[in-house]
């Protein structure tokens, strides 16, 4: 989910500064209330009890299972009601996950970051800065969360604010590149696939995933040798646990609403060594009375041999994995399929399928926002590979 929020209407709590507040944890009894609260923002699609439901159940999936998940809770130190019950003024959570960044000597490190997701002020709570509070509290407290000492430390954080730059990046999160391809659905888009295309499933996805954390650490590499490791080049890890964070979530959403579970999960083309592939989920705000709210979004787009010469293989099997997202997009409700900051190459490659696109730069919406903990103040940071697969 987005970070949504910031704080507009005055009651007798404290001012946002006082002592009294703090940041916390949830107890299992707050957090249905907190789910509760956000669920007209994040659940339309799904009855309430289903999206209760489905927030429990995210809990238990890769990624975010055996602590991977945490959950936080601005409140008051001191419950202000002889039953003890906590005032719920702001919340979010944050997902640990695997992270690649470059020294200054130029290698390439394996740290700790989080994902910040669910930023939510009650309504009657909004206008007393309690998300700012929050926030500034969380940056702070996050540089250390589950740090995996001098191997793995806490390098960054990052969140989606849907909210504009502005509010996220007051607190430390620096925007950067939102853009993406859009496509519209097609029932026959899909068909003919091309020789050498294959759809992508559950079982093909660990060789590929381990594959592209292979090619992704050499580009890293790549890059601070290109600059002299003057900047930090970072990327989340496109590991499968995060994928299949996202198919599992999707899954838990296809079965509520349409009774089914997808079984094409992306698709690949050309031969090994020489592949191309992407791998996507669909998302469902909307639900089947308002597919506005309804994207297939492609998570990862990976290029095997970004050197390779055969431009029309390439062009031929871009062009057939985008016929089969399409398609996919068509059977699922979608009202469109995104695909997030193409690279270079990749948007070379939109331009020459000769299938008609949209490109959007967003302004407001799920922008991509980052706050470096490196020990060196000012430095320069380069986000790689920030698509759709990192968003939580």
């Amino acid at each position: 989910m987005g970070s949504n929020n910031p704080d507009s209407s005055p009651d007798s709590s404290p001012e946002s500064s006082s002592p009294l507040i703090t940041l916390t944890n949830p107890t299992p009894s707050e957090l249905p209330k907190i789910f509760t609260l956000s669920h007209p923002k994040w659940g339309p699609a799904l009855t309430l009890q289903d999206y209760l439901d489905r927030e429990a159940y995210l809990t238990t999936v890769p990624l975010s299972k055996n602590g991977g998940i945490t959950h936080w809770l601005l409140t008051l130190s001191s419950p202000p009601s002889p039953s003890g019950e906590r005032p719920i003024l702001a919340s979010c959570e944050s997902i640990k996950k695997r992270a690649f960044y470059t020294t200054p000597s130029g290698s390439v490190r394996e740290g700790v970051a989080h994902g910040i997701a669910s930023v939510f002020t009650d309504p009657k709570y909004r206008g007393r800065g309690y998300a700012s509070r929050m926030m500034s509290d969380l940056g702070q407290r996050l540089k250390t969360w589950q740090d995996g000492g001098e191997d793995r430390p806490v390098v960054f954080s990052v969140l989606y604010s849907d909210i504009g730059k502005g509010f996220y990046a007051k607190h430390g999160w620096a925007p950067f590149p939102s853009s993406h391809v859009s496509w519209t659905p097609s029932s026959a888009a899909g068909s003919p696939r091309g020789k050498g295309v294959k759809t992508i499933g559950y079982h093909e996805l660990a060789e590929l995933c381990a594959v592209d954390e292979r090619l992704l650490k050499e580009r890293l590499a790549g890059l601070a040798k290109e600059d002299g490791g003057k900047k930090r080049h970072v990327a989340l890890a496109p590991e499968l646990d995060q994928l299949l964070w996202h198919l599992m979530r999707e899954d838990f959403m296809t079965k509520h609403i349409f009774g089914r579970t997808p079984e094409v999960r992306g698709a690949v083309a050309g031969e090994k060594g020489r592949r191309v592939w992407a791998v996507w989920t669909r998302g469902y705000y909307g639900g089947l009375g308002k597919t506005e709210g309804n994207t297939l979004h492609v998570l990862r787009v990976v290029v095997e041999d970004e050197e390779n010469t055969a431009e029309e293989e390439l062009i031929e099997g871009f062009k057939a994995i985008v016929g089969i997202a399409r398609a996919e997009a068509d059977e699922w409700r979608s009202h469109d399929v995104q695909m997030w900051n193409p690279t270079g190459l990749v948007r070379g490659l939109v331009e020459k399928i000769g299938v008609e696109y949209e490109f959007v730069e967003r302004d407001k919406e799920s922008i991509a926002s980052l706050m470096w903990y490196g020990e060196e103040e000012g430095e320069e940071v380069d986000w790689v590979a920030n698509e759709k697969y990192a968003w939580c």
